[in-house]
């Protein structure tokens, strides 16, 4: 019964959450049910609403399964939003330099393209950990920096379409890219293309990686104890890296999703990491927390958030509120969320405790 509630403990806290945000909109005068009404429809009112939402929550899976590979390996990832992007440049270079390849080729090189990029972005801090003791929470942090401004040097400068800079408008975003690069839609004339499979296979094999395979157990027991996976001789130094690395990698091939699964299918930006990556790469360490930090909890956790993000626009519209109130009902279901983790790990604790005890009376 403790596991249960224990388990129970995230969704109780973003239920308090939106009744926080209900009182928010009492206060400017607006009616709740009222709201929660638009959100909902919003969010999965037909068909291509819940296209919408799917697709808006891919990228979020992705980020946020690899987050929990990371966590495995007791390290944490805030450089999602970095790792998207550099994924994200790396098959767009790849598919302006391979404009003619045919799309079942294609298509499957710039994702693997936008792996390899986010895996380079995340082995960096990884390394640097490793090897030289910096923290990875500033390195990663520091490098989120490092790659929206060599986005917007490119965006601005080698991969800028050349009718931007004729025009002399200068919009910080590519030629629209090859069409043999599109990722292909599941339903013929929705929105809903092979992202969002490839996001939920991503997942499901983290758990594999994680719980069926000899790496995944040397990064849980590097996790779980650095001095003792050392003593029975697991490589600690290559581990951290590998599992950042990793993690990275599933950021990046979000960020090719987002480049190739839109309808532009260009890459363009505001000049800030979120114009681009839609804050991903903070929402999906939410989704992680809200699932519990285990790959398969983290895909339905995942489309609620994507819901909540794509029902906010309802919610605004049909109530005429600010859109900053939007912005502070997601704020406070972060908060929230991420307060229950303490919480939950230490129902957890708890249990186990219970659970040893118990089998110490049955010895006896």
């Amino acid at each position: 019964m403790q596991r249960l509630f224990g388990a129970a403990v995230p969704l109780l806290a973003a239920l308090v959450a939106f009744a926080c945000g209900a009182i928010m909109l009492v206060a400017v005068g607006a009616d709740p049910v009222e709201g929660l009404r638009a959100l909902v429809d919003q969010a999965v009112g037909s068909g291509p609403r819940i296209a919408t939402t799917l697709v808006r929550a891919t990228p979020l899976l992705l980020v946020g399964a690899g987050i929990t590979i990371a966590f495995r390996a007791s390290v944490v990832n805030i450089g999602g939003e970095g790792q998207i992007v550099a994924g994200a440049l790396l098959s767009t270079i790849v598919a302006i330099q391979l404009p003619n390849l045919p799309g079942i080729l294609l298509v499957p090189l710039v994702l693997i393209a936008g792996a390899l990029g986010g895996a380079v972005w995340g082995a960096i801090p990884g390394a640097l950990k490793a090897y030289a003791s910096v923290n990875e929470i500033l390195s990663t942090i520091m490098l989120n920096l490092v790659a929206v401004q060599f986005m917007n040097f490119l965006l601005r400068g080698w991969l800028i379409d050349p009718l931007e800079v004729e025009r002399g408008t200068r919009i910080p975003q590519t030629a629209r890219l090859s069409e043999n690069a599109t990722l292909p839609a599941l339903i013929p004339g929705s929105r809903l293309h092979l992202g969002v499979l490839v996001a939920v296979l991503a997942a499901i094999g983290a758990y594999v990686l994680l719980w069926r395979t000899p790496l995944g157990f040397r990064l849980r027991a590097v996790g779980h104890s650095p001095e003792a996976a050392k003593a029975a001789g697991i490589p600690v130094k290559k581990s951290i890296v590998t599992a950042l690395a990793l993690s990275g990698s599933l950021s990046g091939l979000a960020g090719a999703i987002l480049v190739f699964g839109s309808e532009s299918v260009r890459m363009v930006t505001d000049g800030s990491a979120a114009g681009f990556t839609g804050s991903a790469g903070f929402n999906g360490i939410v989704a992680a927390l809200f699932g519990g930090l285990h790959p398969l909890w983290t895909i339905p956790s995942s489309f609620l958030f994507g819901g909540l993000l794509t029902g906010a626009t309802g919610l605004q519209r049909a109530l005429q509120v600010p859109a900053a109130l939007a912005v502070a009902l997601n704020g406070i279901v972060v908060i929230f969320v991420v307060s229950s983790a303490k919480v939950r790990t230490r129902l957890d604790q708890l249990a186990n405790a219970r659970s040893e005890m118990k089998e110490v009376l049955k010895d006896a």
